[in-house]
């Protein structure tokens, strides 16, 4: 796979994401962690997991999403806060906000996406 079709999944993977399609963000973004270097590899395994766990919580596996979650940013916290382009601290910030909603409050009352959506950004994208 060269680099043109990485990208082109990668940015797709980050659309669906941003669509709360996670399961496909996580299937986009799988066909080129196989095939990627090092530290890419650390990373995208890394948001590959966030997305999954952000499935696991559209189907109600909140042990399930916990897991992966915890795993996803431990993997992503190694790299600096825009890598590949991305706002990454802002993702961490978020992971770690549901992380510690879910950790806090009871099964059924865990924060719903209709209410707060989780979103990746990139660099050039403007804020407002």
């Amino acid at each position: 796979m060269d680099q043109r079709e990485q990208d082109k999944h990668f940015a797709r993977g980050m659309r669906q994401f941003n669509s709360c399609e996670f399961w496909h963000a996580h299937e986009s973004w799988e066909a080129i962690w196989l095939v990627a270097p090092q530290p890419d590899k650390t990373f995208l395994q890394g948001i590959i997991q966030i997305a999954a766990a952000f499935y696991h919580h559209q189907r109600s596996n909140l042990e399930g999403m916990r897991s992966l979650m915890r795993r996803g940013l431990a993997k992503v916290e190694e790299f600096p806060p825009a890598y590949r382009g991305l706002r990454l601290e802002e993702l961490r910030g978020a992971v770690r906000k549901w992380l510690s909603a879910s950790e806090d409050a009871l099964p059924r009352i865990y924060p719903k996406l209709k209410r707060a959506r989780p979103g990746i950004t990139s660099t050039n994208s403007r804020r407002r």
